[in-house]
């Protein structure tokens, strides 16, 4: 069987390398890795390939940054020349990203088969470019691979339930498979020049970046904070920063870092401050109480007990949630059992 996996984003490369281990192993199964290059720069791809032990990419689009449609375009386009070379059995696409839905609409239109990873997520806020991802992707791929039993309700109520297969999330796998590395040698995976005790913080979705009233106003509830904040920032978000008002002065920005180095900086974190829907998860898989920094989560699954608390960019709500009491209670098992990877490959070998 040969696999055509398409990636692009930080987050992919992160489900990727787990899928791809598993399917690796199996000498019955050939991967393709077509990264589209939507994130392009040694902080926010090549390190991951590195560490995680990810196959370097077979092919490598080198897309880059642009306008929703300019990149979406680039990315059908170069996409569909490697399935028209490769004559896959199968799609494998991750998420929600621009590079899923470019990688979707290519092979379904050359009716090569599509099998999405983390679907059924909604937020039902058509305001985020992420969610337009997902409801396309879902509506025209032929396998659903649910991490949630909260997504296997949102694919049956669209009507998707013959196709769909709960598997659990491939990035539980990743966080159980991991930490157990950073345990066994802390300090490789420590950042250096951060305070001792710190809030982690992260900001990249557009509701927050390109809307100056509220990135304002996260910045506000910062300043307020009686504690230092890490903010590993994203390229494009350093780019908006630069034209903003002076940062607080217990802001602390840095690089983004690697995926093992961000899991240390999760794990030694008080809380977690993110619009971020893969750091929203592994903060709660890590039991570190996560402030969502925007008024919906498609992980509601964290918000028992609170564990995750939605603040938006309302100062007066993050700083409540930062001043309450850290959760106490366990964590619940929703995402399944840290062998999704192994249910995905099972059911592509059935496809």
């Amino acid at each position: 069987m040969k696999i055509v996996t398409i990636v692009g984003a930080r987050p992919q490369f992160i489900k990727a390398a787990t899928v791809s281990r598993i399917i690796r192993a199996n000498p019955a199964v050939h991967e393709i890795l077509l990264h589209t290059g939507q994130h392009y720069d040694e902080n926010m791809s090549e390190i991951f390939f590195r560490e995680l032990g990810i196959p370097l990419p077979d092919y490598n689009l080198e897309v880059g940054s642009g306008s929703h449609a300019v990149q979406t375009g680039l990315m059908l386009k170069g996409i569909e020349e490697v399935l028209l070379k490769e004559k896959p059995d199968c799609t494998l696409v991750y998420g929600d990203t621009n590079s899923t839905l470019a990688g979707a609409l290519a092979a379904s239109k050359l009716h090569i088969p599509v099998a999405h990873v983390e679907a059924g997520l909604r937020s039902f806020n058509r305001a985020m470019p992420e969610e337009i991802n997902r409801i396309v992707t879902d509506r025209i791929s032929d396998l659903l691979f649910a991490p949630t039993r909260t997504a296997v309700i949102n694919l049956s109520q669209e009507g998707l339930a013959d196709i769909t297969c709960f598997t659990g999330d491939v990035m539980y796998d990743s966080v159980v498979y991991y930490k157990e590395r950073i345990l066994q040698n802390p300090a490789k995976y420590k950042t250096a020049g951060i305070p001792e005790k710190y809030l982690l913080a992260t900001i990249h979705r557009a509701e927050n970046t390109d809307n100056p009233g509220n990135l304002k106003n996260i910045f506000l509830a910062f300043s307020s904070l009686n504690q230092e904040i890490v903010l590993p920032v994203h390229p494009r978000t350093r780019k908006i920063l630069q034209t903003s008002p002076d940062l607080p002065g217990n802001v602390h920005i840095i690089d983004p870092v690697g995926y093992l180095q961000m899991l240390k900086l999760t794990m030694d974190a008080t809380r977690v401050l993110t619009d971020s829907g893969g750091l929203q998860k592994e903060a709660y898989f890590l039991r570190k109480q996560c402030i969502t920094l925007r008024s919906e989560t498609e992980w509601i699954e964290t918000l028992h007990d609170h564990w995750n608390i939605i603040a938006g960019s309302d100062p007066g709500k993050i700083e409540a949630a930062v001043a309450g009491d850290l959760p106490t209670a366990p964590i619940q098992e929703g995402f399944g059992n840290g062998k999704s990877a192994g249910i995905i490959l099972e059911k592509l070998l059935l496809f």
